[in-house]
């Protein structure tokens, strides 16, 4: 059994604190600042510390992806049970120094639900793109988030002989 398993299946912990208590971001000192019950907001503290400060004494872009990463799947897989969900692409935009702590927002576009429901019904999977970042303590946007995420029927086998890397740029299969 993985951690992320364990950690699921202990229901007296909240979503916040299961999160918080996921290996990497606990290491990471995340710090749920809020979480809606249907993940339509995210909100997460990261914080510079000794660990996650580079040499200019900002945020390391490594420590932004790490958190930024799972995030949009993690509000897909909880949105829409029984498919498998999993970030397909995701870019960063580095536009200011991270030079304090950060925080994450994510919202779940009611615009894009709409869209995967569409797709689901209509094709069985869906691939949206999510816009997401960081903000600094002072407001400033430091971190702008492109997160596309695939959203598969269960047991989801790509069509034959294709890898991701021959689909000629098509994030669609």
């Amino acid at each position: 059994m993985n951690v992320l398993t364990f950690l699921r299946r202990l229901r007296f912990l909240s979503v916040r604190q299961r999160l918080e208590w996921f290996p990497p971001f606990f290491l990471m000192r995340i710090k749920v600042l809020e979480l809606t019950d249907d993940w339509q907001f995210v909100r997460l503290r990261l914080p510079l510390n000794a660990f996650s400060r580079n040499m200019s004494n900002s945020m390391f872009g490594g420590y932004q992806a790490s958190l930024a990463d799972p995030i949009a799947a993690l509000a897909c897989a909880y949105r829409y049970p029984g498919h498998e969900v999993w970030t397909r692409a995701m870019h960063i935009d580095f536009v200011a120094e991270g030079n304090s702590d950060l925080e994450l927002r994510f919202e779940f576009d009611a615009a894009i639900d709409q869209q995967i429901r569409d797709d689901l019904a209509a094709r069985g999977r869906s691939t949206p793109q999510f816009e997401y970042a960081f903000y600094r303590q002072d407001g400033v946007l430091c971190s702008r988030i492109m997160n596309t995420v695939a959203i598969r029927p269960k047991g989801y086998v790509a069509p034959s002989g294709i890898t991701g890397n021959e689909k000629k740029g098509s994030l669609e299969e």
